[in-house]
């Protein structure tokens, strides 16, 4: 994102690099770009980000709208429900940590082709039904909370710098 900064005076959107991916929002640290980037590095409440570079790691994103860092993918499907994706994925984490791990880099990362190696069940059409029926609105209500917990928070540090 250093190549998108903001222009003028546009207020612009805060980074997700892995330090905010890690924390769960961005913070007055956090570098902006400008608002007028490709949707595919966009980020919004709700959607799968993963790192493949460095520390790899795999989180829903709870921040509000965002633009991502390099090393950092949203993680989409048109075809399989997101709660899916994002199991399969975190199920697969370890193994690619360790991956990236045994990389003689200074920074591991995976490959496209590990994540093509990567074999996943698809269940039945009937089952996949039966299974998003539960799962999607639990994975909604995580997402929730996760956001109004991100609200509750920003408003403690507001009244905190007031009180103080």
């Amino acid at each position: 994102m250093q190549k998108f900064r903001p222009q003028n005076n546009e207020i612009g959107l805060p980074v997700v690099k892995i330090r905010e991916l890690n924390q769960g929002d961005t913070d007055e640290n956090s570098d902006y770009c400008t608002s007028n980037i490709d949707q595919s590095v966009k980020v919004n409440t709700g959607d799968i980000i993963f790192s493949w570079s460095g520390t790899l790691t795999l989180d829903i994103w709870a921040g509000g709208e965002a633009g991502l860092n390099q090393h950092l993918f949203k993680v989409t499907s048109s075809k399989y429900p997101y709660w899916f994706v994002f199991e399969w994925t975190k199920y697969y984490l370890k193994s690619f940590q360790n991956i990236a791990k045994s990389k003689a880099t200074t920074m591991g990362h995976i490959k496209r082709s590990d994540l093509h190696s990567s074999l996943v069940k698809i269940p039945t059409h009937d089952e996949m039904i039966e299974l998003n029926t539960t799962l999607s609105p639990m994975y909604s209500q995580k997402i929730t909370i996760r956001h109004e917990n991100r609200v509750l928070y920003q408003m403690k540090q507001q009244l905190l710098s007031k009180y103080f």
